[in-house]
């Protein structure tokens, strides 16, 4: 034979891709029951695994999108059947199943028969309630057995977080026939009542068999229906019924449905202690600024007698510089006469000593009378502030009549002030008077 050319070759890809299609297109989808075997659960939420029997083994790979249907607890060693297609891992060549249903060995036409039915309810979007339930609610009803441990639990918890929390308890029986029917019942009560603003259908765990009344179809589609908004928190972690699905939340068991329905108390009670540390904080902060800003406008304010005092330092200090100015002239004009005079007696012409004299008295009036016209010019103007300040004093108003009562505790503004019998001072314009309250009047 001659060897094929080149261009007749498969690369390795194009060789596991025709085996796959031809797998899959051969084969398609196949029942398989095995042993589960190293069960690997990544952060990605797919789950793989080995399905083996005592004379072979094939690696499963059960996607995230399938796997939140499947009840099974898939722990290592589990006897499962399996509904898959047959496939190829194509980077590696690795023959495996690509699982669409996982049921346990031994309930297989039950579990295919729940598994069809979500698969129903699902395309009908009865899984799509997610409502939010209010925390905590106004008022919760719980639709459970009135006798069951998951009751005391959940009140127990209840009462532990938030215990200011209405609690309607709606009974029913929680397996057997009956209880489906029962819990529809509860549920349409619930709606039509108008009081609940929140409800919780709950139960403990059980067998698949104690729990199957919580896979009833009516039941599902009732709690999809429903008005409130629905917690479902039926058996334990691993159990996942139709009433989980449907809900608006699903709680992995009672007791931690009722830590999601209500917050714990302590947090908040430590919450609103941060919190008022924190105001009282702040207002102590705000108190501290107005005292500060109190005091500086306090030590702006000026009372009027300061301000009289510094005017009157400040008409003192005027008339002393005056005075000093005037003694200053009056001594140059001085030393200019003896200056004159010298000089006089040293020529001593008559008509000369004459008009130097006549110039010298005009010079002495004009010097005196100077002085003169401004201290009495500098004194009206004192006496203009003097009286400004005089308008405005408490004293120029006892100059005009009026009188301030003063008792033991100070100034008398009213006549509640004062107490018959009482001796009061009178201050006056000029000295002051004590006299005795008579009898006090109204006006």
């Amino acid at each position: 034979m001659t060897p094929s050319s080149s261009h007749d070759a498969l690369s390795v890809f194009e060789l596991n891709r025709r085996a796959r299609t031809s797998l899959e297109n051969t084969l398609g989808e196949v029942w398989v029951e095995g042993e589960l075997s190293r069960v690997s659960r990544p952060a990605s939420g797919h789950l793989y695994f080995t399905l083996k029997d005592d004379r072979a083994q094939v690696s499963c790979a059960l996607f995230r999108n399938r796997a939140r249907f499947v009840a099974a607890p898939m722990r290592e060693g589990d006897s499962v059947r399996i509904r898959a297609k047959v496939s190829i891992f194509e980077p590696r060549g690795d023959y495996q199943l690509i699982v669409e249903t996982v049921q346990e060995a031994g309930r297989g036409a039950l579990l295919a028969a729940l598994e069809r039915l979500k698969t129903k309810l699902e395309a009908e979007g009865i899984f799509d309630n997610a409502r939010e339930l209010p925390c905590p609610p106004q008022h919760l009803a719980i639709i459970t057995s009135a006798s069951g441990a998951a009751l005391q639990d959940v009140l127990a918890v209840l009462q532990a977080r938030w215990p200011l929390l209405e609690v309607s308890v709606l009974p029913v029986p929680v397996q057997g026939d009956q209880a489906a029917p029962a819990m529809i019942r509860a549920l349409a009560a619930a709606g039509r009542d108008g009081r609940f603003d929140a409800l919780l259908i709950t139960r403990g765990g059980g067998s698949l068999e104690d729990l199957w009344c919580f896979n009833d179809e009516r039941l599902a589609r009732a709690i999809q229906a429903s008005p409130i908004p629905v917690m479902s928190a039926v058996g334990h972690e691993i159990d996942t019924t139709l009433s989980d699905l449907a809900a608006d939340v699903r709680a992995p068991t009672p007791s931690a449905a009722a830590e999601r329905l209500v917050p714990d108390r302590r947090d908040i009670l430590e919450r609103l202690t941060t919190l008022t540390r924190r105001l009282e904080n702040a207002q102590q902060r705000q108190l501290q600024q107005y005292h500060q800003q109190l005091d500086y406008t306090a030590s702006r304010l000026r009372h009027p007698s300061e301000r009289l005092r510094a005017q009157r330092q400040r008409l003192e200090d005027l008339e002393t510089r005056l005075t000093r100015a005037m003694h200053y002239r009056l001594e140059q004009a001085h030393q200019r006469l003896a200056s004159d005079q010298s000089r006089l007696q040293q020529a001593s012409p008559e008509r000369a000593l004459r008009d130097r004299r006549e110039q010298l008295d005009a010079l002495t009036q004009r010097l005196v009378a100077a002085p003169a016209r401004q201290i009495h010019a500098q004194r009206q103007r004192l006496e203009g502030i003097m009286r400004e300040l005089n308008a405005v004093s408490p004293l120029a108003v006892l100059g005009r009549g009026f009188a301030i009562l003063e008792s033991s505790s100070g100034v008398v503004r009213r006549s509640g002030d004062t107490t018959p019998g009482e001796v009061l001072t009178a201050r006056l314009g000029e000295g002051r008077l004590k006299v005795e309250v008579k009898r006090r009047l109204k006006r």
